[in-house]
């Protein structure tokens, strides 16, 4: 009978192809050009100022657990495939073909359906004008689809310089936006701020709480690419701990700069952070426009490599779980011998982006409803993938105790536990207001205007995320029945434990 730890044997031909080219550095550049979303941080500021006290008090109370579960999980288990293989090894194959499934889909409906159209909106805005729903905003996403289909597509080694230099960009970007906002404001004053306008509230926590977490999440997603590091063992760990800290100043700060600066009627998903950045670069004079264009093409530069650090990551991924026989047989499973990278799958994800933009472009209204709607689908996606992979890596520390770990957090595994149910807890209501948005404020008792929020109605909203929510479950059924083949092929016969914990012993000693 097939054990839940073995791989198949197709999985562990590609392992071959795979080409160490990731240091410390680089694993840092990458996971910053994914999780840090400068792209949400007008969406988020447009809750006021509890905005800056909940990413305050998530950046405390869940960022940090979860970095602590994580790094230990992803410098312990350094396999290509990174939540697959864990998910894999906690709760066998089934398990973490979902939630591989609901990982990877996110990333192809976040740049076709969201990504894509914050970009063309920036330039059209700021830089060329581009006809709304002509045939030059057409092109305009698809380019950008599948510019970053192909940075994933060529090797590693070449392809890792655009998320490299776009997360150098998206620094550069926010530290130069916060400079100007000071010289800003001491110029002109900034807008009159006190306690009350930062106290909390129930209608805030729920509406801005998906957002946060959304924004937090992924600091392992590296690991996905592991067996493409030189020394994951140590340089994981490392890596999430520094990512961390960066991507709390990254949201913090330029949250209060746009309270600080722009009304809070005049913010939105779109249009908040640029609305910022216009109004501080006045300072500069008659270049104010000069230098508006210049950042919203390294605006749309920053967004290009983001979609490219997901799709580099996320396809590594579900590549291994095609190869392991959980999605389509091996068919999508394949890495190319000489650029080691997994074509099949990233064309895929290509062309789900691409089909997402059209379905999305047809069935919502304004690109402000478009932004949130389309955000929401991704923050429901991408959570749901975490209700599983966060119990899978609190159960690693007790299936695997035996298994060297060069980073284990200082406590017992019943605090792991703790830490693990911190970070569920924070995940399983963020996932429900995400998939029924509305519901927790009637039970609170708050008012809740569903059209006035989304730009459409609740039924409309159902139809679309229920219906793809619906459509990648279908994908994953039809998928794993598939890839039966693949799996019943002969294994490499070591028992439940061995492969976890041998493979993960012999990586971590490299």
């Amino acid at each position: 009978m097939e054990q839940p730890g073995s791989s198949t044997l197709l999985a562990q031909e590609q392992t071959k192809h795979l080409q160490k080219s990731l240091g410390r550095m680089d694993i840092l550049l990458l996971v910053v050009a994914a999780v840090v979303s400068i792209e949400v941080l007008g969406q988020v500021s447009g809750f006021g100022g509890e905005t800056f006290t909940w990413t305050l008090i998530l950046a405390v109370t869940f960022m940090i657990p979860y970095g602590l579960v994580f790094a230990e999980t992803g410098g312990t288990f350094t396999e290509e495939g990174g939540v697959y293989v864990w998910t894999k090894m906690a709760f066998g194959r089934v398990v973490a073909a979902i939630a591989a499934l609901f990982t990877w889909v996110t990333q192809p409906v976040w740049v076709g359906g969201a990504m894509a159209f914050v970009a063309v909106e920036t330039w059209s805005e700021y830089v060329q004008p581009v006809e709304a729903g002509g045939v030059g905003d057409y092109l305009f996403k698809l380019g950008f689809i599948w510019i970053t289909v192909t940075s994933a597509v060529i090797s590693l080694k070449h392809g890792k310089w655009l998320p490299s230099l776009g997360a150098i960009l998206k620094v550069l970007f926010l530290a130069f936006f916060l400079v100007v906002t000071a010289v800003y404001g001491f110029q002109h004053g900034f807008n009159g701020l006190n306690l009350a306008f930062f106290s909390p509230t129930m209608a805030g926590f729920l509406g801005v709480t998906p957002l946060l977490l959304f924004s937090f999440l992924g600091f392992e997603s590296g690991n996905s690419a592991a067996g493409e590091m030189k020394n994951p063992a140590k340089d994981v760990p490392i890596s999430i701990a520094r990512t961390s800290v960066l991507a709390a100043a990254s949201y913090l700060l330029p949250i209060l700069a746009i309270l600080l600066v722009v009304p809070l009627d005049e913010i939105t998903g779109i249009g908040g952070l640029f609305g910022a950045v216009s109004t501080v670069f006045t300072v500069f004079g008659s270049a104010a426009g000069l230098m508006l264009s210049i950042s919203a093409v390294v605006f749309c530069f920053v967004l290009v490599s983001q979609g490219a650090a997901w799709m580099i990551i996320s396809d590594r991924m579900q590549a291994m779980a095609a190869a392991d026989g959980s999605f389509y047989g091996g068919f999508f499973g394949r890495f190319h011998p000489k650029l080691g990278t997994p074509i099949r799958i990233n064309t895929l994800s290509g062309v789900v982006a691409t089909l997402f933009m059209l379905a999305a472009m047809q069935m919502t209204g304004s690109s402000s409803a478009l932004f949130g709607v389309v955000l929401t689908i991704s923050i429901s996606t991408f959570l749901l993938s975490y209700l599983i992979a966060i119990p899978a890596v609190v159960r690693l520390r007790t299936k695997y105790p035996a298994v060297p770990r060069p980073f284990k957090v200082p406590v017992s595994d019943t605090g792991f536990k703790i830490l693990g149910g911190i970070c569920f807890a924070w995940i399983a209501v963020g996932s429900w207001v995400a998939v029924f948005p509305g519901t927790l404020e009637r039970v609170f008792g708050i008012d809740y205007d569903f059209e006035g929020t989304w730009g459409l109605s609740q039924s409309a909203f159902a139809s679309f995320a229920l219906g793809t929510l619906g459509s990648i479950l279908v994908l994953g059924i039809v998928g794993y029945i598939f890839g039966k083949k693949v799996r019943e092929e002969k294994q490499d016969g070591q028992g439940d434990d061995a492969p976890a914990s041998e493979s993960a012993a012999e990586s971590v000693t490299v």
